[in-house]
């Protein structure tokens, strides 16, 4: 196991923002990469994409960990968690929805030496097969890997006919304009990020403004523009026939996404001048 040279000040860490968070099973870090699963009330969801990372053996490759916005379904027992091999439950106790939650997860995953961090969401729509992939990239010296299910060897079952249209011809080519890099996937949460894109005080992620979906779109466009390297590998995402699982819904959800999206292709979610230099002072 290797040990970063990218330490954290105690100056730098308090002045992060990071939301409040429980943490009822945490078995100790095994390895140098973690595998970082947001959820609230994904039920069976939430045990198929685990029982599906267990046959894969993930565990032998990173440390599993849950980070829970507030699950009511009973899906996150203890005990049936670390049988598929989970080493790691968080449970956000602030407000806040997907970025609060993962800025929880990350501030953790940072403070205990992981050198590298795979996002892969709890709905069971992504295939984990691809996450040694996304880990030897890392490993290889990429700081952004983006899952995408529209490049060669990727695919897309039955996505919503409007959600294609919108991450092909609106979200996907809003972001590669603002960033300079070629997206063509940028919506879905699978994706990876190095310990040293994270702890980059002019990406600065622990922050207050990164409460619903903003943290996605931001990264995906402060990254390149950083000149961090990125990349996107195929994946395959699928949705089941019937209901979509998914926490944007309805018009209103779609019109706050095109307004996050907007705002952070204009700059909007930059960290300030003072921001960076305080930050930069505290290493």
């Amino acid at each position: 196991m290797s040990h970063s040279i990218l330490n954290i000040s105690p100056e730098q860490r308090a002045r992060w923002q990071v939301p409040t968070f429980d943490a009822p099973l945490w078995a100790g870090r095994m390895r140098d990469y973690c595998v970082v699963i947001p959820v609230i009330n994904e039920g069976e969801r939430i045990r198929s994409l685990l029982q599906k990372m267990a046959a894969l053996d993930i565990a032998a490759v990173a440390d599993i960990l849950i980070v829970d916005g507030g699950s009511t379904d009973g899906s996150l027992a203890v005990d049936a968690l670390q049988v598929l091999g989970v080493r790691g439950l968080l449970v956000k106790t602030a407000p806040g929805k997907l970025s609060a939650q993962l800025r929880c997860a990350y501030a953790f995953a940072l403070d205990h030496g992981y050198e590298g961090i795979i996002t892969i969401d709890g709905n069971d729509k992504d295939d984990p097969e691809a996450i040694p992939r996304f880990i030897a990239a890392l490993e290889s010296g990429v700081d952004f890997v983006q899952a995408s299910r529209f490049i060669k060897g990727g695919r897309a079952e039955n996505t919503p006919g409007m959600r294609d249209l919108a991450i092909r011809f609106i979200h996907a080519p809003c972001l590669s304009l603002a960033s300079g890099f070629k997206w063509t996937d940028t919506t879905q949460g699978f994706r990876a990020y190095s310990r040293k894109m994270l702890l980059d005080p002019a990406i600065a992620p622990f922050r207050d403004v990164f409460m619903g979906y903003e943290l996605l779109a931001y990264l995906s466009c402060r990254a390149p523009r950083l000149g961090y390297r990125c990349i996107e590998l195929p994946t395959i995402r699928r949705y089941p026939v019937g209901k979509v699982p998914t926490k944007i819904d309805g018009f209103r959800g779609n019109v706050v996404m095109l307004a996050v999206l907007v705002k952070a292709c204009l700059g909007g979610y930059t960290a300030t001048k003072v921001e960076d230099d305080s930050n930069r002072h505290a290493e």
